[in-house]
């Protein structure tokens, strides 16, 4: 990924305004700098390749309590109607037994099995998703959160 995010500083502008006009769906600003178009490029091939926002947050942003518009090339997130909007974020479900949730950290790949009992990682079971995000960052994290629920 390093080598194809590398190349973004070759592309034309011309090209680097058909990867904005892509992802926004409308041409960006007249005098936007360069600069601009290609980290909005990086950080497109980045969240096409490694997720992008956590689907609680996209789940906020595109379930009807907003829409993106776009003003003077500015993409934007407007509010729909005052009555649809949300004072807090949906929650998600529990992933379901049998499930096995993913999450690449420092270059290796963990994958843990959801059971009855809680979760497992590389065959030891914990309680809670945060303590499996613990146990692979070594920090505190949300368990959902870290594994993108």
């Amino acid at each position: 990924m390093d080598s194809e995010i590398a190349k973004i500083g070759d592309l034309t502008r011309d090209e680097l305004t058909a990867a904005w006009t892509k992802a926004y769906g409308c041409a960006p600003p007249k005098r936007v700098k360069r600069g601009l178009l290609e980290r909005s490029a990086a950080w497109h091939l980045q969240a096409k390749r490694l997720g992008g926002l956590p689907s609680t947050v996209r789940k906020t942003l595109w379930t009807g309590n907003a829409r993106q518009t776009c003003q003077d090339g500015v993409p934007s997130l407007r509010a729909a109607s005052s009555d649809q909007a949300s004072t807090s974020p949906p929650r998600s479900l529990p992933p379901k037994i049998g499930s096995r949730l993913m999450r690449e950290w420092n270059g290796r790949m963990h994958i843990v099995e959801v059971v009855d009992d809680g979760f497992v990682l590389d065959g030891k079971m914990y309680g809670s998703l945060s303590a499996v995000a613990r146990r692979i960052t070594g920090a505190h994290w949300s368990g959902p959160r870290f594994f993108g629920l």
